[in-house]
């Protein structure tokens, strides 16, 4: 399945790239021109601009740091500042309409000093491949590092319920990152709510605030990072709303190990065991126990931009953890290209690629234990992905051409 540009908008609306050019139109000469003129704005993900150092343009898996248009000036920041207008009390500001976020560095009498200009693109697809969980009902957690998309699918995530599920669903916003800036949200979240929020301490009675006087179905907050914010979550599951947010944190581990969030999947305490309760659990008598039933119900660590990883029941998997025992988690892949042709080598070597599939499956599903096959081209990778996929198991490619093969994963639980 490719991934496309949303389709669902509101009067008004613009197409991608003349969203991406609202935000290169702020940026000073000779960047904004170099962008212009480049054709490639479909690959730009960020502009940084500090003073004294030179532009930095990040596009898709590239970095150019542009040397021959010398040193950022003040008058260059300045003229940013202006066209961007008023930030927010996190140093972040949009443009209306738009997904795009600006983001200042200032020093410590509060002037600007540098801004990062990051590019926002609603874009559906991006759930196909956890679609059933997003449509079943449960809370559900979204992990992963800063930029690998966690906002774009929670974007998604308000438009598939809003529109094709036909819930009620609101938005709680805090940097205007899920539905863009200005009074009027993004058409990326269909028919959802947005609620703002007037600083980030404020993000905790705006998440009870949605439930208590909109009565929505759903309710979607990004970046839960507080104490406050866990124990405001816990409120929204327990009175029966489906709640889909993001964390701070990596992985599943991360959330376990961290004291200020661990409320969100149960808790975590220290618990004294008897010689004998020790013994037969061939533990030491101090060990690490769950302490209440988790907020959410399904972890989900976005690992790459199209692969991730389900724990389908937190419990389970908490509890597996601190156990020391092994925890194996449901790897979906999102399809972004169209399906590789078979050349004719590949043809010839159609029929034992996919015995060496089966092979293979047949001794995880024997011993519970990952296996690889030989490495193969995309096409056959491709085939043998399908076979997995039969047999109701798990696989991801690894490694790197021309010894990119197919891994292969148990079951989880």
């Amino acid at each position: 399945m490719n991934y496309k540009e949303n389709e669902i908008g509101r009067e008004g609306s613009l197409d991608s790239d003349a969203e991406v050019r609202l935000l290169v139109e702020i940026l000073p000469d000779p960047v904004r021109s170099y962008l212009l003129e480049s054709g490639r704005l479909a690959d730009l993900n960020e502009v940084v601009l500090d003073l004294g150092y030179f532009p930095e343009i990040r596009w898709v898996g590239e970095l150019d740091r542009k040397v021959d248009f010398g040193p950022v000036t003040q008058v260059q920041l300045d003229r940013v500042v202006a066209a961007v207008g008023r930030f927010t009390s996190d140093n972040r500001a949009g443009i209306e309409r738009t997904l795009h976020r600006v983001s200042a560095i200032r020093n410590r009498d509060g002037k600007i000093l540098g801004v990062t200009c990051r590019v926002g693109r609603s874009i559906v697809g991006t759930i196909a491949h956890i679609r059933d969980i997003v449509s079943s009902g449960k809370n559900i957690l979204f992990l992963g590092p800063p930029g690998i998309g966690k906002t774009t699918k929670l974007r998604e995530t308000a438009r598939v319920l809003s529109v094709d599920m036909g819930r009620r669903v609101i938005v709680v916003d805090t940097s205007n990152e899920i539905g863009g800036d200005g009074d009027i949200p993004h058409s990326g979240i269909g028919y959802s709510r947005r609620m703002q929020v007037g600083s980030p301490e404020r993000q905790h009675q705006v998440m009870i605030e949605a439930v208590e006087n909109h009565m929505p179905q759903v309710v979607i907050v990004d970046e839960i990072g507080t104490e406050a914010e866990a124990a405001a979550a816990r409120t929204i599951a327990e009175r029966g709303v489906q709640l889909v947010a993001t964390a701070h944190g990596y992985t599943l581990e991360n959330l376990i190990k961290n004291p200020m969030l661990s409320d969100l999947i149960g808790g975590i305490q220290s618990v004294i065991l008897g010689d004998d309760e020790a013994k037969l659990r061939g533990t030491q008598k101090t060990v690490l126990e769950r302490r209440n039933a988790p907020t959410f119900d399904v972890i989900i660590e976005i690992r790459e931009k199209e692969l991730v990883a389900v724990y389908r029941d937190t419990r389970v998997a908490v509890d597996s953890f601190l156990k020391g025992e092994r925890v194996i988690p449901d790897l979906r892949r999102q399809d972004v290209s169209d399906d590789p042709q078979l050349s004719v080598a590949d043809l010839d070597g159609l029929d034992d690629a996919v015995d060496a599939a089966d092979e293979q499956v047949r001794l995880v599903l024997r011993d519970h234990e990952v296996r690889e096959c030989e490495p193969q081209s995309e096409a056959l990778r491709r085939v043998q992905h399908d076979v997995v996929s039969a047999a109701g198991l798990n696989s991801v490619d690894v490694g790197q051409d021309p010894y990119r093969r197919v891994r292969i994963f148990p079951k989880a639980g």
